[in-house]
């Protein structure tokens, strides 16, 4: 399993519709490029000194290869999109992880 993970940073001038942007449209984009089987938004609860909101998304797949096929086939005309919309006004920076093992707790 691959988390191709974005971090972003959101200026509050333009939090709501950003917010708005991601949950009803930009993360349904993505999935339905067919290269992911989930996704997963999170809201970072550290407070960052440049202000600001910080979320995270993560998208699952279950080959690099289709992480490889969304850089090169979605991600330029997606990405563009944000730019667009909120230009300067976020701060992205992307990882990309791999599911080495799950654990979980003796109760579940």
């Amino acid at each position: 399993m691959i988390i191709y993970n974005v971090t972003i940073n959101v200026d509050e001038s333009i939090h709501s519709a950003w917010l708005k942007w991601m949950q009803n449209k930009h993360i349904n984009d993505v999935l339905a490029t067919g290269l992911f089987t989930n996704a997963k938004m999170v809201k970072v609860l550290v407070e960052e000194e440049m202000g600001g909101t910080t979320y995270a998304v993560q998208y699952f797949t279950d080959s690099r290869a289709k992480l490889e096929d969304y850089y090169k086939n979605h991600a330029p005309r997606l990405r563009q999109e944000g730019l667009q919309l909120f230009a300067d006004k976020m701060l992205a920076f992307r990882t990309e992880l791999e599911v080495m093992e799950e654990f979980y707790s003796a109760g579940n």
